[in-house]
Parts: C-alpha cells; structure tokens; sequence
C-alpha cells in the first residue's frame, strides 16, 4: 500500500490490541458461491471465474484442516495468486478497499485488500471472528534512499485471548509471530464486529466508514 493522505492522519493513532467483551464471539459467515461466481462474471468476464473456482476449492479443502494449516493455506492462496498494485492503478482511486470478490475479479490490490482477503477466507473456514483482527501498522522498508516507514495493513490471528499473534502479510510471506516483526509497529486494529479499541482515542470516521461500506459490499455480493 502506497502512502496515503487519509492514511497518513491516523499515523498519530495509538491503539492497543485487544480482545475485551468480543471473547468467544463467533462469527459464521455463509459464503454463497454460485452468487459469487455469477456476480464475478457479470463484472470482470468469465476469464477471471478460475481463479475464484480455485479459491473455493482450497478454503473446500481446508475445512477439516488445523488452524494452523488453515491459516497457511489462507496467507499462500493469497500472496500467490495476487498481484500487488496500488489503488490508482488498480482503481483509478487513491485510496479503496476491495472486497474478495473485487480482488479476485482484478486478480490485484494492495495490502488492505490482501488482508481482508484473508480476513473473509478465514471466517468461511471457520476461524472464530475474536481470534482475526485487521491491523493497521508502520512498515519499516529499505529504499535507495535508507529506511522509512510506510502504512501497511497485516491480518493477526490470536490462537488465545493472551497469546502473542501471528502476522499473516504480503511483504514478508512467513506467518510469524509479531514478536518476531520488529519491522510492524501497529496503529490500531478491528474486525467486523466494528469494536475499534485504545487508548480512548478512535480511529478516523472515514476509515470507520469506509470498513463499514465494505462489510456492505460484501454482504450484498455473497458473503453472508
């Protein structure tokens, strides 16, 4: 994800990463696969409805898998079969959050769009929603230029309220444990039960808003 105006406002957001009341919420979501497919096709042709099938086949192949394995299987699909791209180039926009049905149509998105991916396949593989939170983070990256920081999006997965999270990314493609990415400083987290948490500070309404329009999106495409 490229440096964004709307993004570069939260960077003086400090939030905590928690888990508070959402403790052993469950979040199941139905997956309607033959809309998916139809909606896909109507929007981006019928050239892009393999990568879909083969989405649908792995979180099909998966279901009786570990948690563990689940998550690798997740963050592998992804990062493989998803070209990274900015909004501009991908959208026309500065700044959009596709829903997995809109990436898998372009075949490309950036880091936010990775993440929710991940996000929406862990859930249908019944991933319990207390567990996954998107993360926004500091990058540290290299350039020609020395190091700096970037705005990214990661998905964490919490095996138990207390336990440290694993980092599902696409710049580093290791699911690792974020005490083991000194490189991520996170800025503040949520997930679909719309709960962001901190300090007292919240994060901005346009970033609250625009999650909440994805989660529109979403619904109305297939995802239940």
């Amino acid at each position: 994800m490229r440096n964004k105006s709307a993004l570069l406002r939260l960077l003086t957001i400090v939030v905590a990463i928690g888990l508070l009341s959402l403790s052993g919420l469950r979040l199941a979501i139905g997956v309607d696969f033959e809309r998916l497919q139809q909606a896909l096709v109507s929007r981006f042709g019928a050239d892009r409805a393999p990568l879909l099938l083969d989405w649908q086949r792995m979180l099909g192949d998966g279901r009786k898998a570990s948690e563990t394995e689940k998550l690798r299987r997740v963050n592998d699909f992804i990062n493989q079969r998803i070209t990274f791209d900015d909004d501009m180039s991908v959208w026309g926009k500065s700044d959009y959050w596709a829903t997995p049905l809109e990436l898998f149509g372009q075949g490309s998105g950036d880091c936010e769009d990775f993440a929710i991916a991940k996000y929406y396949s862990l859930l249908d593989l019944g991933i319990p929603i207390n567990k996954l939170r998107l993360v926004y983070v500091k990058a540290a990256q290299t350039g020609p230029a020395g190091t700096f920081l970037q705005a990214h999006m990661v998905l964490a997965y919490y095996a138990t309220p207390t336990a440290v999270p694993l980092i599902l990314d696409n710049l580093n493609p290791q699911i690792l444990p974020a005490s083991r990415r000194s490189d991520l400083s996170p800025i503040f987290s949520f997930n679909s039960a719309g709960l962001w948490q901190g300090t007292g500070n919240n994060a901005s309404t346009s970033s609250l808003s625009r999650w909440q329009d994805l989660l529109a999106r979403a619904r109305a495409e297939g995802f239940q």
